[in-house]
This record gives C-alpha cells, sequence and structure tokens, in this order.
C-alpha cells in the first residue's frame, strides 16, 4: 500500500501545478475549482493509503523481492449462475431512465431493483433447521 500512497502523493503534485497552471491562463473559475478539488482528493486518498500502510501486514506489492505468486491467494466466491445482477441491470436501467421519460417509471423499477437485491442477499442461505 505503501507504493499506492506515493502514486497518489505524486499525482496530487501534478494535479497542483496543473490546477495553478490552468487558473492563470483561463481564467475559468468552474475548472480551476474542480482542479483543486481534485488536489484535495488526491492528498486525501494518498495520505490515508500512506497512513493505513504503516498499520497492516507487509504485503508483496510493497517487497521489491516478491514474486508474483506471492501475493497469490482466494480473491473470493463467484457465483456462476446468478440471475440477480441481471434484474439488478434491468431495474436501474428503468430507475436511471425515469428521469429521462417520467418519474412515473421509478414505480415500477422500484421493486425490480429490491427484489434483485433481496434475491442477492439471500441467494445462498438456506436457513437454520433446512436439510439437504
Amino acid at each position: 500500500m505503501k507504493i499506492q500512497g506515493k502514486m497518489f502523493m505524486g499525482l496530487s503534485f501534478f494535479v497542483l501545478v496543473m490546477a495553478v497552471v490552468y487558473g492563470v491562463w483561463s481564467k475559468e473559475p468552474a475548472g480551476t475549482t474542480a482542479l483543486f478539488l481534485t488536489f484535495g482528493l488526491c492528498i486525501m486518498i494518498g495520505f490515508y493509503l500512506g497512513f493505513t500502510a504503516k498499520r497492516v501486514d507487509v504485503g508483496a506489492q510493497d517487497n521489491k523481492e516478491a514474486d508474483v505468486a506471492d501475493d497469490a491467494g482466494e480473491v473470493g466466491f463467484f457465483s456462476p449462475h446468478s440471475w440477480q445482477p441481471l434484474s439488478l441491470a434491468i431495474g436501474g436501467a428503468l430507475a436511471f431512465l425515469s428521469v429521462a421519460i417520467g418519474w412515473w417509471l421509478l414505480y415500477f423499477s422500484l421493486p425490480i431493483v429490491l427484489i434483485g437485491i433481496w434475491g442477492w442477499v439471500f441467494e445462498y442461505y438456506r436457513g437454520e433447521n433446512r436439510t439437504q
């Protein structure tokens, strides 16, 4: 995590220089403000990553002698047969479409989203007393 903190600190320095150059050259307040806010965001993320890197175990990315296999491990469990992301995508698409068409469409998309979230959360739950 140390290298990511250093990368964000370097990026924040670059964004600060570009914000000053852009502000002096263009005299446009909205873009200059956005660049200074980006600088602040990069500083916060870089400080957080550097701060937490001191308190966690050294990962393989911080060891210069590490191999690629040293950082290998279980990534997680991904359900290969789940239909829940499809219902969430359809419900989310309808919800965003309701901004363009009309807010009434949100009433139809909300149940689809809630069904998708409910199904995804309880997809592998079988209960305490369920037998195989």
